[in-house]
């Protein structure tokens, strides 16, 4: 049952409700009454956060016509040296994404491409896959193209190196991580998410992932943490809404789904293990972090029936639709070219796509490490993640495939450095 007191708090619901769409259609006519109590009416505050993306759609068509790259490049040497310019910060905080060149030498990410490719023949990995473990990435049509593989020397090598450790603390730090007295994450120490990798080799097909994001599904609308979060979109300061405030953000439950991830996330990220152009099935983004507010305050208009969050619900991705968000996806932008070596991080709230390819030229392969700063929340999962890594399980916020449990030359705790420990709360 939904939870309120006589102060006016919002309804809300720490599980999913038994009967979701009716408890959906209650939490939004009390957002909307929330809303209007302020003064405005829903349509007016929704209407500052379309024009907000408006321009920023604008912007980027603008870039794009003038050829110039929207997505912003920052050499990792410069983020190292602490000399990256206020101009090359505004325009990551502005585009919400970002390609960091030469995050590891080349050599190193060739070398650790091919020790994973050692790790999964000598183990008899292909003779024993078991196909998708789920229905999201199994929609690609891979045989494999991501492999549920999370204990290899090179993936753990990448997590607790000096260097993701520099480029983790530079993304969390361009968030507001205090406030009110409280510091939601420290932004120089991170937990160690594990993830798995993608190897798309040359000549295949793929058909690519639609467009969606991953910060949750309808816990974001109904969840008393999040509805703190996004509080300026409901209480009538909505010019007030900041996509980089974390507060609230790093305690709250989520809701089951499709891309669930237990951890909060500043960025989510990948690092690159073959070099890869734009056009080869690569990483698209909406470039816009402000849009999560207009995802937010869609559903409240009166176009959308009633019990319905424009198509999000629980144990499925959040989508981003023609139907519902058309303007939005106008801006949908893919990555430059990248190289062996080279790092891409998204913002985690923002939508985002695989683009489909026929007769893929080259290799296609990377490791998912996104930016988790140590927070209550991946303090908590960081608990799961040691039993994960000691036992050579998958972690449990991916399928249940555990493949590397038997398997020699898994990473051995051991082999941590102080980076890594810290990673997984082992000090």
């Amino acid at each position: 049952m939904s939870v309120a007191t006589t102060t006016g708090a919002l309804p809300h619901w720490e599980t999913v409700p038994a009967d979701l769409s009716a408890a959906i259609a209650e939490v939004k006519a009390a957002l909307r009454a929330r809303i209007e109590a302020s003064g405005r009416t829903v349509e007016e505050v929704f209407a500052v956060i379309e024009q907000r993306v408006a321009a920023r759609v604008a912007e980027i068509a603008a870039a794009k016509q003038r050829g110039e790259t929207v997505w912003p490049v920052i050499e990792y040497a410069d983020i190292e040296a602490g000399r990256v310019s206020a101009e090359q910060l505004d325009n990551l905080r502005a585009r919400g994404c970002l390609v960091v060149r030469g995050h590891f030498p080349r050599e190193q990410a060739l070398a650790w491409d091919e020790s994973i490719v050692d790790y999964v023949e000598s183990n008899q990995f292909f003779q024993n896959y078991r196909g998708p473990g789920d229905d999201f990435f199994g929609s690609v049509g891979s045989k494999p193209e991501i492999y549920p593989i999370y204990w290899s020397a090179a993936q753990m090598e990448a997590r607790q190196s000096e260097r993701m450790a520099n480029v983790q603390a530079f993304l969390n730090s361009q968030w507001n991580h205090e406030s009110d007295g409280v510091q939601w994450f420290d932004p120089n120490r991170d937990s160690l998410y594990p993830d798995r990798i993608r190897r798309r080799p040359p000549g295949a097909n793929s058909g690519g992932l639609g467009t969606h994001l991953d910060p949750g599904t309808v816990d974001l609308w109904m969840t008393e943490a999040y509805q703190k979060a996004f509080r300026h979109l409901f209480d009538g300061t909505v010019e007030e809404y900041d996509p980089w405030d974390a507060a609230h953000r790093t305690a709250g439950p989520q809701y089951p789904g499709s891309t669930m991830c237990s951890a909060f996330r500043t960025f989510q990220g990948w690092t690159a293990l073959s070099d890869m152009d734009h056009d080869q099935g690569v990483l698209h983004t909406v470039p816009i972090p402000e849009a999560m507010g207009y995802l937010m305050l869609r559903p409240l208009l009166r176009d959308v029936p009633e019990d319905d969050m424009c198509g999000v619900t629980t144990n499925k991705v959040f989508p981003a639709s023609e139907r519902w968000h058309a303007p939005l996806l106008q801006a949908l932008t893919g990555i430059p070219d990248v190289r062996a070596g080279d790092s891409v991080w998204w913002h985690a709230d923002m939508i985002h796509s695989v683009a489909p390819v026929t007769d893929q030229k080259g290799w296609g392969n990377v490791m998912y490490i996104p930016a988790a700063p140590w927070c209550p929340r991946n303090e908590r999962y960081a608990a799961s993640v040691r039993e994960a890594f000691s036992t050579g399980s998958s972690p449990s916020d991916f399928p249940a495939e555990h493949y590397e449990r038997e398997w020699t030359g898994r990473f051995s705790p051991e082999s941590l450095n102080t980076t890594g420990r810290r990673g997984l709360g082992l000090e």
